[in-house]
């Protein structure tokens, strides 16, 4: 099942064309890395993916819906149920429990307070912190506040996981173990792209798409 897909998009900012024709598609329990350099597109790329900006043009569809067909407050409910998204710098709130941070996943969601809390405990459990869920994220290091991170875009079951340079704040130990959970919860069967310019980090992913200049120059889960 593809969940993901983009067929010809385009996206300008004025006289600016930061993606030129980008077309490409991701099923269901994929791990795919979209790696370039600084400058190369991905950071538009990851916006018009999670919907967060809308494509000059060309189509995205996430879970079979084309977004441009959506109003404001269908895409932002979209967004909510079918994307999670996990950031270097973690965005947790610092005066609210590991459990909260995790439950606020769900806010836009629709789903009532009892059922977050526990399906934030459920996502904790996955990462590996059901002990700290009773923590501030000031009291958890680096690498435990990334993995509040992930438990959070994964609370919801979304179609797809976003995930923006998710080991560039960590040294290089914790980075390691933050790859390996990526690892573990594609074989779980969670569908994640990760968006980074780490040749190295991406070439440990078994799906590649590079990007320069606003193009896909590779992507080696095209079939010939």
């Amino acid at each position: 099942m593809t969940v993901l897909e983009l067929d010809g998009v385009t996206k300008d900012y004025g006289d600016v064309a930061a993606l030129r024709g980008v077309s490409f598609s991701v099923r269901r329990g994929e791990l795919v890395a979209i790696v370039g350099p600084s400058g190369s597109g991905k950071s538009t790329l990851l916006h018009v993916m999670g919907t967060l900006e809308r494509p000059s043009g060309g189509v995205v569809r996430v879970g079979g819906s084309d977004v441009a067909r959506l109003d404001d407050r269908a895409l932002s409910l979209l967004r909510a149920r079918e994307i999670g998204f996990v950031f270097q710098q973690f965005f947790l709130a610092e005066h609210a429990t590991v459990r909260e941070n995790v439950a606020d996943g769900l806010l836009y969601a629709g789903v009532r307070a009892a059922e977050r809390y526990r399906l934030a405990d459920e996502a904790l459990e996955r990462v590996g912190l059901a002990d700290r869920a009773t923590f501030t994220p000031n009291r958890i290091s680096g690498g435990q506040r990334q993995r509040v991170a992930i438990a959070r875009a994964l609370v919801g079951s979304p179609s797809i996981v976003l995930a923006d340079e998710p080991t560039g704040n960590l040294d290089s130990a914790t980075g390691a173990s933050i790859m390996a959970l990526i690892h573990e919860l594609n074989a779980d069967g969670s569908t994640i792209i990760m968006i980074t310019h780490d040749a190295g980090l991406a070439g440990q992913l078994p799906r590649r798409i590079r990007v320069l200049d606003g193009r896909v120059v590779s992507d080696t889960g095209v079939t010939p």
